[in-house]
């Protein structure tokens, strides 16, 4: 449902980690086999909640962290395998060859990646890029969450998500 369109690009308000937790939930109900999210955003942002969120929205049970010492954690335990993956501390670009990361890119599941404009360079062409930004005058929890690569029909489904489209 999240299938990649390279001209569509929405903004959403979250006023609260609630809020980015849901627009990760619903996006996670709307994806399917093969979406490649890139999540980019500074340190504190909601990149970890809204990871959560997404992994709820696959109907994950199991707590989920940030992978950033593992750099990947995979999920069987949901509609579809959930391979998050985390690049902060990515070395070299090899590193992610020898843990799989094609395997992830094209088995079948769903990858999302915290810190991806660290791997741009790899990441396939139809991933779909999240930024999440503070915007300390809106508030000290407010961010701005830009969504590029999604297609009509799923930016029109997250208006059910109750977060505020940013106009």
């Amino acid at each position: 449902m999240l299938l990649y369109n390279i001209i569509t690009m929405s903004y959403y308000e979250s006023f609260n980690s609630e809020d980015t937790f849901s627009l990760g939930m619903y996006m996670g109900k709307l994806s399917s086999p093969g979406d490649i999210i890139a999540l980019k955003g500074d340190l504190g942002t909601g990149k970890t909640v809204f990871s959560k969120g997404f992994a709820k929205g696959l109907g994950i049970g199991e707590a989920i962290v940030s992978p950033t010492f593992t750099i990947l954690q995979s999920y069987e335990d949901g509609r579809l395998p959930f391979h998050h993956m985390d690049a902060y501390r990515i070395g070299d670009i090899g590193e992610l060859e020898e843990i799989g990361i094609d395997d992830c890119f094209y088995g079948g599941g769903v990858s999302l990646i915290e810190w991806a404009d660290l791997i741009e360079d790899i990441l396939p062409e139809k991933t779909i890029t999240i930024t999440i930004e503070k915007k300390p005058v809106k508030g000290f929890d407010y961010r701005l969450i830009k969504l590029e690569g999604l297609t009509d029909e799923a930016a029109a489904a997250l208006s059910g998500s109750g977060i505020k489209r940013y106009e």
